[in-house]
């Protein structure tokens, strides 16, 4: 309602270990920092009404404040304040960060085909003529000619999701939007060399950022929100370069 603080919850399933204390793996430590960024969206709204505030934005905007907010989980000021030995208290050794970000572009030709050919595949099926989509289709048949269309179509590279199970685009409310991840993942990779260029995780960076992108919700154009924040649009070579795609 109009006139009340966000109240929003972040829930994260873990499993509970055999003995002693429940510790989180780097996936799930990954997972709670690309959630809490949805959180951060809706707290810091400023907008009037409800209906833009938070992740009530664009289907392709929406994972961009997450995704950014990933991207601080090894930043070291970030990772002294938690990755510490549960017995010893001493930080996580340098030498495993530098493993860490080492992996990062490991199977990244794999990860992003496997990805395309399903945004792909999703923008294939609802381009469809009602009439077409009405008709008696092969779906194996559909699928191979998509993603022929692109030569995408590598058998040692499958789509993420085939058509009868991918449950995004046909009951998860990425109709015709599964792109969308990749697509805020440009915008991320471009925001986080701006924090980069211009003197990483300070208070008036942060603010900035909250303030011309997190803050405005769906109240704006969300590039017109990222040209205000970035001061151009955004480009594509920070994403190419993180996955190791550049050379």
């Amino acid at each position: 309602m109009r006139g009340t603080q966000a109240v929003v919850v972040n829930n994260l399933n873990v499993s509970k270990p055999a003995s002693g204390p429940t510790l989180l793996s780097l996936d799930e430590v990954n997972t709670l920092f690309h959630e809490f960024g949805h959180a951060l969206h809706g707290l810091f709204a400023t907008v009037t009404f409800p209906h833009f505030a938070g992740t009530d934005v664009f289907r392709d905007f929406v994972e961009f404040p997450s995704q950014v907010n990933e991207m601080w989980m090894l930043w070291p000021e970030v990772l002294a304040n938690y990755a510490r030995h549960l017995e010893t208290g001493e930080p996580l050794p340098a030498e495993v960060v530098e493993k860490l970000h080492a992996s990062e572009a490991f199977n990244q030709g794999f990860a992003t085909s496997e990805y395309l050919a399903a945004a792909w595949l999703d923008q294939a099926w609802h381009s469809l003529s009602r009439d077409a989509a009405a008709a008696d289709l092969d779906v194996a048949g559909f699928e191979a000619s998509a993603l022929a269309d692109i030569g995408l179509d590598n058998p040692a590279v499958p789509t993420r999701y085939s058509s009868t199970y991918f449950q995004h685009v046909f009951s998860g409310g990425y109709s015709a939007g599964y792109y969308s991840y990749i697509w805020s993942e440009v915008l991320d990779a471009d925001a986080v060399e701006w924090f980069k260029e211009n003197g990483g995780l300070t208070r008036a960076n942060g603010d900035r950022f909250r303030e011309k992108l997190l803050g405005v919700g769906g109240s704006k154009d969300p590039l017109e929100a990222y040209r205000d924040f970035r001061g151009r649009d955004a480009e594509i070579a920070p994403l190419l370069k993180r996955r190791g795609l550049d050379g």
